[in-house]
This record gives structure tokens, C-alpha cells and sequence, in this order.
């Protein structure tokens, strides 16, 4: 046997370093370097890796429409570009009690109703797992389980059972043999992982990994984890709320952003055909401060309701909070009302909140948030059934979004007769049952809606 040798591995990007030193040589992050003995001969060569395969000409390969599997869940279908694909790595992190788990037996449930599945874990027993699995109301037959660490037997397991669909419950648990480092250590991680993306695109077998995350919300281990697979999913929301949300960032088989929205319910997470009702509150009567905006989560438009308020400051440095939009933005936005809009809130509270939980990232918020601003600085509702979208440049000017045309038929659909949209956005034809005001600058954005 080869004698160890002892590489520093960066706990953060996943480098390997042959000495130690303060600072990354990779991705510059201090006092990240940590020793891990390993063999010095170790896994297989690349071309055994690769089963030996000779170069070809690309235009001689035949390619076939790609057959997914459906998980049971339409919105995890959704999330994954319409279902699994065979010899596809999947990665799912959230924080604990989110519901990663249970997804995921659900979905092997299903799965397993037509091709056989493997459900491996490394953190219960397969009692517990059958115990849950009866908790949930789901059906057993044809799923198989084992409760172990060793990547070895598991994936020995798989082939002996002729598993189609492998399920990882947690990837930090597992290790491989010739790797002297505990489970969850990167070395472990990355080698663990790297050996079941060679199994899935050898064997074609379709592999869901749960991954725990971090105090930042990013799945613990190197970044490097997140390269080698093919999909990698989060798992939003509070726990302490009944509705999660799952968000594809990072998808080689279908739309990044695209955004899944279940219920924890007694029996498990279920799917939510129309998310935009959860995130519009019922208000009884019109309200100050309130702004309802379309927004495109991959290839769903969704409507989310914009709340502010804003109050008299107390404090000689005014407070800016958003929750569920971008905090620097909002700095922003302040800046272009003051500045081209002529409404001043230097001496002003601000707290700007996206309801249900969601979070926005895209730009297309802006002339929402600007509304709910000036809505409640001025204590005047907006006008009712409006829905509004766009994005504010420095300038002053409204700028158009993606999909505009999608966003108005969502919206119209849902009963909003009326809309405030950039010009650039204005349909070509009109929208039976809806009035659409297009506006090029912020200054005629407030004139339209007095």
C-alpha cells in the first residue's frame, strides 16, 4: 500500500495546497488550510474514470430527446426542467427542518412506483425512515432503503438492486475508503461526490444528494461541490411557516431562478398550483403603502405584494430595511425619488418587506417599491386592482423588463384591471379587461396614479 502523504486542503474552495501557509493560494481566504492525510495512489485514472472512452466527432453522435422521470410533485418538476434525467446529480440544501428529507422520500415513493429507487441515509435508521414514510402516507412498495456511510457499499447496493434513482441523505455523512478524513471534511466531500457523479453518468442512475448548509445558507463544503453536480436547489421559507419554496440555481437541464412553492402539511410537503395567492395579502379595505408587482421566477410570472412604511425618523441616521429585496437597492432607489421625482425621505424611516416570504432579486421591482414608498409616505392608497413593474435607472428613467407581455396576461388573468408599465413594455395589442399605462420617466409614473 502506498504510503499517505499529508496535503493542506482549503475548507472554502476545496484547493489542495502541498504545505501549509495563511492564505489561500486559490481564492485568497485566510487561515482556511487544514491538513488531511491521503493515500498518494488513489481512486482510478482519468481514463478509467471516463470508462476509456476514445474522442468523437460530435457531428457523428446521434442525440435523443431526453426521457425524465416525474418526481410526483408538478412543482419539483417544475424546479428541474421538467422532471429527472437519467445519469443527472442533483443537490438540495436547506436549513435543518425544512423539509429536505421529506421531499425527497416522497419523491423516492413515487419514483418508485415504476423503476426500482434506493433511499440510502446516514443520519437514521432504516426503521425511522420506514416510520416516517407511514407518518406521510406514502406508498413503500418497490422502494428500498439502507442506512449507511460507506460509499462503496452503497453504490455496490445500487447495482445490486438495479436502482434507477440513488437518494443521498446527507452527502456530509458519507466517506469513501481511501480517503483518511472524517466524514463531512472536504477532502471526504469532494471525493464522496466525485465518485457518485462518475456512478450516475457510467450506470445512468439519476442521484439526489441533500446537503446541510452553513450559518450563511450555503451548503457546508467546498464550492467546488456545487461545479461538479448538475443541479443544485435551495430550499426557502421560514420553518416556522407552513409554505417552502425551492429555487434552481445552477440547472444544466432546464431554467436557472425557476421556483417551486409547496405546503407542509400532516402529510407532507404538497405542491401550490397558483402561488401568487400566498403572496397577496386580503385587505378588507384599501391601505396606505401597498404595491402589487409581477415577477419572473424562471418561466413563471408571479405576483408579489410590495409593502412599505414609512414613518418619521427618530434617530439622527434614519433606518433602511428591506426583507425579501436587495438592501443596497433600496439605498438607491431612495436616491433617484429625491432626485427626479422631487419627494424627499432623508429624514425618514423606511422599511420595505416582500410578502410571504419570497425573495426578489430581479430589477423589475423597482417602480413597485418606489409606489409603496410614496403610497405611504403620503398616506394615500394606490388605486385598486393596479399592478405594477418596472426597472428605475439612475436617470430617472423607467426601463423595460423581460417578458412584459407574460406578466400582463398573468396579472389580467387574476382580475388587475390596471397596470404601470414601462413604454418599452406596452403590448402590441390590447389585453381584454385591462388598462395599461406606459410611462418612461418616475416623475409620470407618480402623475398617472394621483
Amino acid at each position: 500500500m502506498a504510503k499517505p502523504r499529508t496535503v493542506f486542503v482549503c475548507s472554502s474552495c476545496g484547493a489542495d495546497a502541498p504545505r501549509w501557509s495563511g492564505q489561500c493560494p486559490s481564492c485568497n481566504e485566510w487561515n482556511t488550510l487544514a491538513p488531511f492525510a491521503e493515500a498518494r495512489a488513489r481512486g482510478t485514472s482519468r481514463r478509467e474514470a471516463s470508462g476509456g472512452e476514445r474522442p468523437a466527432a460530435i457531428a457523428q453522435l446521434v442525440t435523443e430527446p431526453e426521457v425524465r422521470m416525474a418526481t410526483g410533485f408538478a412543482e419539483f418538476d417544475r424546479v428541474l426542467g421538467g422532471g429527472l434525467v437519467p445519469g443527472s446529480v442533483t443537490l438540495i440544501g436547506g436549513e435543518p427542518g425544512i423539509g429536505k428529507s421529506t421531499l425527497l422520500l416522497q419523491c423516492a415513493a413515487a419514483l418508485a412506483q415504476d423503476q426500482a429507487v434506493l433511499y440510502a441515509t446516514g443520519e437514521e435508521s432504516v426503521r425511522q425512515v420506514a416510520e416516517r414514510a407511514r407518518r406521510l402516507g406514502v406508498g413503500t412498495d418497490g422502494l428500498k432503503l439502507v442506512a449507511e456511510t460507506a460509499l462503496e457499499r452503497i453504490l455496490d447496493a445500487t447495482d445490486g438492486t438495479g436502482a434507477r434513482v440513488l437518494v443521498i441523505d446527507s452527502i456530509q455523512t458519507m466517506s469513501v475508503a481511501n480517503v483518511d478524513a472524517a466524514p463531512g471534511a472536504v477532502t471526504q466531500l469532494r471525493e464522496s461526490t466525485a465518485a457518485l457523479v462518475r456512478h450516475a453518468k457510467s450506470r445512468g442512475t439519476s442521484v439526489l444528494l441533500i446537503g446541510h448548509v452553513t450559518r450563511e445558507g450555503v451548503i457546508a463544503g467546498p464550492r467546488v461541490l456545487e461545479h461538479m453536480v448538475d443541479t443544485v436547489l435551495y430550499f426557502e421559507g421560514d420553518t416556522h411557516s407552513s409554505f417552502r419554496l425551492i429555487r434552481a440555481f445552477k440547472n444544466r437541464y432546464g431554467a436557472v431562478n425557476e421556483l417551486g412553492v409547496f405546503a407542509m402539511t400532516e402529510k407532507g410537503l404538497k405542491g401550490v398550483s397558483n402561488p401568487s395567492a400566498l403572496f397577496l395579502s386580503q385587505h378588507g379595505t384599501e391601505v396606505a403603502g401597498s404595491c402589487v408587482m409581477v415577477t419572473q421566477e424562471g418561466t413563471r410570472p408571479m405576483l408579489v405584494e410590495i409593502q412599505a412604511l414609512v414613518d418619521e425618523a427618530h434617530a439622527p441616521n434614519p433606518r433602511r430595511l428591506s426583507v425579501g429585496l436587495e438592501q443596497n437597492r433600496l439605498a438607491l432607489l431612495l436616491a433617484v425619488l429625491h432626485r427626479h421625482a422631487g419627494i424627499a425621505a432623508f429624514d425618514q424611516d423606511v422599511f420595505v418587506n416582500a410578502v410571504g416570504g419570497v425573495r426578489i432579486t430581479e430589477p423589475a421591482a423597482d417602480l413597485a417599491v418606489l409606489m409603496a414608498i410614496v403610497s405611504s409616505l403620503k398616506n394615500k392608497p394606490l388605486p385598486p386592482k393596479l399592478v405594477v413593474f418596472g426597472e428605475i435607472g439612475l436617470a430617472g428613467e423607467v426601463r423595460a423588463v423581460q417578458r412584459g407581455q407574460e406578466r400582463l396576461r398573468e396579472a389580467a388573468k387574476l382580475g388587475f384591471t390596471h397596470a404601470l408599465i414601462p413604454k418599452a413594455n406596452r403590448p402590441r395589442q390590447a389585453i381584454p379587461g385591462m388598462e395599461v399605462w406606459a410611462v418612461e420617466r418616475v416623475d409620470e409614473a407618480f402623475a398617472r396614479v394621483r
